[in-house]
């Protein structure tokens, strides 16, 4: 578990960057969605075939699979067009409700149902959320195309984390994947061709920042998440990730020069203290139990 929970934590600086990479706005955002899976599909194929990671899965799982990266890419493509239509602020805020769609998600569909402590950190955390960005953008909410597509984000997230949590209980991350971002890479390129989005003509800037796209934000990151995800519960995993929004801030600050306020501090140290807050379940019930084994070890002595 602590193996998952470093992955998880190094997953989430490596996504950290990417809010910063598509305010840059060098590439629409379709397109952009499209290399950072293609990039990410060449680089990992070669790796799994020379190893022998990749195994064929069954029709379910395979399926399963190519669904999630359906789904993944749909998510990318629409936050980077919510965040290029409004602000990286409100759009990161829309598609960070995705812990609250996660826990619906999970009560309907999932056996392994969330517990009190996700829901009470879940409140906690967004409320963090809602103080790092500041209360006053909820004023500038327009629900226009980038409100819509940032809210369209969150659920994306939702479906995917979910569908992820199951096909990886029999897929290796490797496996999973290779096939997920195949499937991605050949959904976006029909999207951006349906769309009319270009394939080339960007600067060498553009084209640096969409291999960093691809091979941080996406390969790396994900590859740790999806080996968290494998290990960790899809509801704690989605919550977890809602510290990005820190890690966000701290670097448009070092690298956009946006301030960073008392308050902003202040909600950064209520979301991760929700955060942790869904983390509390497990040790109390271990503790509980060692002490029920205790008492029942005293009776056992008294008989």
């Amino acid at each position: 578990m602590k193996k998952a929970r470093l992955a998880l934590a190094i997953g989430i600086i490596c996504i950290s960057v990417f809010p910063i990479l598509v305010k840059l706005n060098l590439t629409p955002g379709v397109i952009s969605a499209f290399y950072r899976m293609a990039f990410s599909f060449v680089l990992i194929l070669p790796y799994a075939l020379i190893t022998k990671q990749i195994k064929i899965p069954n029709l379910k799982m395979g399926l399963l699979a190519v669904l999630c990266g359906v789904i993944f890419g749909s998510d990318v493509a629409v936050w980077n067009i919510a965040i290029q239509e409004s602000t990286a602020t409100q759009a990161s805020l829309l598609t960070n409700l995705s812990p609250v769609w996660v826990g619906i998600l999970a009560l309907f569909f999932m056996k392994d149902k969330p517990r009190g402590n996700f829901w009470i950190g879940t409140l906690v955390a967004v409320f963090g959320m809602m103080m790092l960005v500041g209360f006053s953008i909820f004023r500038n909410l327009d629900f226009d195309l980038g409100f819509s597509f940032g809210i369209l984000s969150g659920v994306f997230y939702a479906f995917y984390m979910l569908i992820s949590k199951e096909a990886l209980k029999q897929l290796n991350v490797i496996t999973f994947m290779t096939i997920s971002l195949g499937a991605s890479s050949i959904y976006l390129a029909g999207l951006s061709y349906a769309l009319d989005e270009p394939f080339s003509g960007f600067s060498n800037t553009g084209w640096f920042v969409l291999v960093l796209q691809a091979v941080i934000c996406q390969l790396l990151a994900w590859i740790l998440i999806s080996f968290a995800t494998k290990e960790m519960r899809a509801t704690r995993i989605s919550v977890s990730l809602l510290a990005q929004g820190i890690l966000a801030s701290i670097l448009a600050w070092l690298f956009l020069d946006e301030n960073i306020s008392f308050q902003m501090v202040l909600g950064g140290l209520v979301l991760l203290f929700g955060i942790r807050i869904t983390f509390y379940e497990k040790q109390l019930h271990k503790s509980l139990f060692k002490k029920r084994g205790a008492v029942t070890a005293l009776k056992l002595d008294k008989k």
